[in-house]
């Protein structure tokens, strides 16, 4: 067994956020087990991880065995098995390294100790399980939730209990992005199925901004420092054919790093009221600034060590809905990076479609005279068109079973369409509401917000305009 100490300091942190001590591992360990004690606190928060001999620094390409984030003050990693966020396999012999993310020092610096314990006993080594491609058959919208977590990063409940619950919610697709790591693939690649598709994705996750990947199978460098660091994550994501999407770009955690050539934008994060209207302005804004970046949605639904019931916060809320010519991961994340499709508040919330002509969400024309809107379940809400320079059409919605044909003059950009709540606004808000079971308004929401804020049912992607 081997102690190490060290004194952390905010010199330490604006140095390098992330801090790293070494430990010499001999040939034939089979097994390691580390354990960070420290003096936990508001002001004082160590994010823990571990790297293997073949780092080569940031943008390393191997040698990541593992992170938990601030979630766990011990792992282990053996030939066989690991803590969940770990990676098991072959122990390299050589230099390893613990790795510190220094999210919070304290003025006064943080004492921490390392206990690290090697073991040689006989085990044998088990590779990661083998990625599965099932498909349905069958062109049609389809249901998913592609932003949650399991007990591999900083939640408490398993991937079968998210399972479940995907399944409890009806959904078609789920992506697990736990942070940082994509050990929770050993379960959901072998349990991926026709009736449920599990997407491969992993959340890069930082002090200063989160973003997903997506159809990637390797492990993707998080150790983000410098603003321009996002054009590395681009590249290294769309060397491996990936998909990048920027999350929760709003209070708490926007993103605070250069802007990349992401792919998707997740527009929609939890409930409506978690200050989703941040997110959808920053998205208009970049729209209206001439780029084409498709809206999706996901929950970031923690999934808690038991089945929840339905309701406003849990997974699912909000849904992605796609249309694919199958459902398979492929489609799925043609369908995403396309803008095919729209989100909703909940699986079971409105559907909403626009088209011009034959063209879909996510197309383009060269001129745009009308839009044809077909929308399910918001009867006495309001249906809002916005271009680059805002709304420029207003329809209520008067019927269960709603279609309309609205001509346009001459839209610039884009069009994209939204439901907003008028006839549901009070069951929505009371509905928000009991699921708080009496607690404060969270994420620093004020009543105020409550009152006046516009709460959006659906949003669909744009159908843009070619005007070269």
């Amino acid at each position: 067994m081997t102690m190490i100490n060290a004194h952390l300091t905010r010199a330490d942190q604006a140095a390098n956020p992330y801090y790293y001590i070494p430990f010499a591992v001999p040939p034939g360990t089979t097994r390691l087990d580390v354990t960070l004690a420290y003096a936990k606190a508001e002001d004082c928060v160590i994010d823990l991880g571990a790297f293997d001999p073949r780092d080569t620094g940031y943008p390393a390409a191997e040698g990541f065995r593992g992170w938990s984030g601030g979630a766990r003050d011990a792992f282990f990693i053996a030939a066989d098995d690991a803590t969940p966020g770990y990676v098991h396999g072959e122990i390299q012999p050589g230099t390893w390294h613990v790795i510190l993310g220094l999210y919070k020092i304290p003025a006064a610096g943080a004492d921490i100790t390392l206990t690290i314990t090697l073991d040689d006993a006989a085990r044998a080594v088990l590779p990661p399980p083998a990625r599965s491609f099932p498909a349905r058959e069958g062109a049609g919208w389809y249901k998913g939730d592609l932003h949650c977590h399991t007990f591999h990063s900083d939640a408490r409940g398993a991937p079968e209990t998210l399972h479940a619950a995907a399944v409890q919610a009806g959904l078609d697709f789920l992506a697990v992005a736990d942070h940082n790591t994509i050990t929770q693939r050993r379960y959901f690649h072998p349990n991926s199925s026709p009736d449920l598709v599990f997407v491969r994705a992993m959340e890069v996750t930082t002090a200063v901004g989160h973003a997903n990947v997506y159809g990637v199978d390797e492990w993707i460098d998080f150790r983000m420092t410098k603003p321009q660091d996002a054009h590395v994550l681009e590249r290294l994501v769309h060397e491996k054919g990936g998909l990048l999407s920027i999350n929760h770009d709003k209070p708490t955690i926007p993103w605070d790093y250069d802007f990349p050539a992401a792919d998707c934008q997740e527009v929609w994060q939890s409930t409506w009221l978690a200050w989703n209207w941040v997110s959808l302005a920053r998205w208009q804004a970049r729209l209206a600034a001439g780029m084409k970046l498709a809206a999706i949605g996901g929950s970031d639904f923690h999934q808690p060590e038991t089945l929840q019931p339905e309701g406003p916060l849990v997974l699912a809320r909000p849904t992605t809905v796609l249309y694919l010519p199958e459902l398979s991961e492929a489609a799925v994340l043609a369908a995403m990076k396309a803008g095919h499709g729209y989100v909703t508040e909940s699986p079971t919330g409105p559907h909403l479609e626009i088209g011009a002509g034959g063209t879909a969400m996510g197309g383009t024309v060269s001129e745009l005279s009308q839009v044809d809107l077909h929308v399910r379940g918001a009867a006495g809400d309001l249906l809002v068109l916005v271009d680059a320079t805002g709304t420029i059409a207003e329809r209520e919605i008067g019927e269960a079973d709603w279609r309309e044909r609205i001509a346009l003059a001459a839209p610039q950009k884009f069009v994209r369409a939204e439901i907003v709540a008028r006839a549901s606004r009070d069951r929505l808000i009371a509905e928000f509401t009991a699921a708080l079971g009496g607690r404060e308004l969270p994420w620093q929401l004020k009543n105020i917000d409550l009152a006046t804020q516009p709460i959006r049912r659906a949003l669909g992607n744009p159908i843009y305009v070619d005007q070269q």
